[in-house]
């Protein structure tokens, strides 16, 4: 490993030069450390509360305190891959943050760690500003910080050992130690990022048992037929009905929630006469319909393919709200994300009796996928999607 040296001046020449580790390894040093506290508190997230992991949590609070324009530009300039770019700017710009941090800290560790510390505050206050915060949320961003302090004193005490080796054989025997450990870090530091996140995003099991469901169930209003002159695929257009894999998606989760339907309720209470709280199997046991619905994004632009139709299965909203009892003077039914996205549908417009609006559990004759709001989430045919579809409802 490289090693320089700092040059003293004139009147300090008959001091000896104070050791420092090599640029190099000093950059490399501050990005393992902020690489290992992400992937270990992404895997943490992922055994206890996905929705805690520091990295997501800094980008979903980006996200919520973003001015309107500059969700828009995104948007515009990005489609549907404006999270990507968001994360992918977040990776770059604290990449950098870790690089400086290291060659602040060639002498001594104090201002490196001084900045992991800093990271892991920020990762650990948008923990706590998440609106789903609950109190085990703080174990991820918790052991970030710690692994990403430890490892940066640790291996910064290594390479400096390399550097104040008493031989060359010592230090290279130090140095091949040194190489080791990183390289077992950094492996560690993808593995746990890469574990925790999938572990976060499995619902394959109670999709699977709801496929069951559906396999087998009586609808009691069948969508109808599709007529064969609806589209026109043999001149280019897209058939009618939109293929789950290729249905749009628009919303603002950078992480997709896992939530299994086996412990899924909802309930509905503020201005009713009635609070209904439901769970998945009160769904299950009211009649399933089917509708055809289009849904379009607000920001579809004009010949645009932020538009889908679907097959959709689910129970009717409307009964839901009469059997609840909306008193007057209610505006706004308020649906919250599990995510905690909100928004307000208007009241009138869900009660009128061909709306058709669904608590929808199913698209094309299969489970909701996970992107696309499994188990449950809300469909009001005619309103667009920020107004009325909340995802995970």
């Amino acid at each position: 490993m490289p090693v320089s040296t700092t040059p003293t001046s004139d009147r300090q020449a008959d001091i000896a030069p104070q050791p420092c580790l090599s640029r190099g390894f000093a950059a490399w040093l501050g990005v393992l450390s902020v690489a290992t506290a992400i992937g270990a508190g992404q895997l943490v997230a992922g055994l206890l509360s996905p929705a805690s992991g520091p990295f997501l949590a800094v980008g979903d609070a980006t996200i919520r305190i973003a001015p309107q324009w500059l969700v828009e530009f995104a948007k515009s300039s990005f489609g549907t891959a404006d999270k990507a770019v968001l994360l992918a700017g977040m990776a770059v710009v604290i990449a950098a943050i870790a690089v400086l941090a290291g060659l602040a800290s060639r002498r001594r560790p104090a201002p490196g760690v001084a900045v992991v510390v800093a990271l892991g505050a920020i990762g650990l206050l948008a923990v706590l500003a998440a609106p789903t915060f609950a109190a085990l949320d703080l174990a991820a961003p918790a052991v970030s910080l710690a692994a990403g302090v430890i490892v940066f004193r640790r291996l910064h005490e290594m390479g400096m050992q390399v550097v104040d080796a008493p031989t060359p054989a010592a230090g290279v025997s130090r140095r091949r130690v040194l190489i080791s450990t990183s390289a077992v870090l950094g492996t560690g530091a993808l593995a746990a990022a890469g574990l925790g996140s999938w572990l976060g995003r499995d619902v394959a099991t109670s999709r699977a048992s709801v496929t069951q469901v559906l396999d087998t169930a009586t609808l009691a209003e069948r969508a109808p037929a599709i007529p064969p002159s609806a589209a026109f695929p043999a001149d280019g257009t897209p058939e009618f009905v939109t293929a789950n894999a290729d249905f749009y998606r628009i919303d603002t989760a950078l992480r997709v929630p896992a939530l299994a339907a086996e412990g899924w309720s909802l309930r509905i209470h503020g201005m009713v006469d009635n609070e209904v709280t439901l769970s998945y199997q009160d769904l299950l046991a009211r009649p399933l319909l089917e509708r055809t619905i289009t849904m379009l994004c607000v920001s579809n632009p004009v010949g645009g393919d932020l538009i889908s139709t679907s097959n959709f299965i689910g129970v009717d909203l409307r009964e839901i709200l009469l059997e609840a009892g909306v008193r007057p003077g209610a505006e706004q039914v308020l649906s919250t994300s599990s995510d905690g996205w909100t928004c307000g549908t208007p009241v009138d417009v869900l009660l009128e009796p061909d709306r058709g609006a669904l608590l929808a559990i199913g698209m094309n004759g299969e489970p909701l996928p996970a992107e696309h709001g499994f188990p449950v989430r809300m469909v009001v045919p005619g309103l667009y999607g920020y107004v009325s579809a909340t995802k995970w409802v």
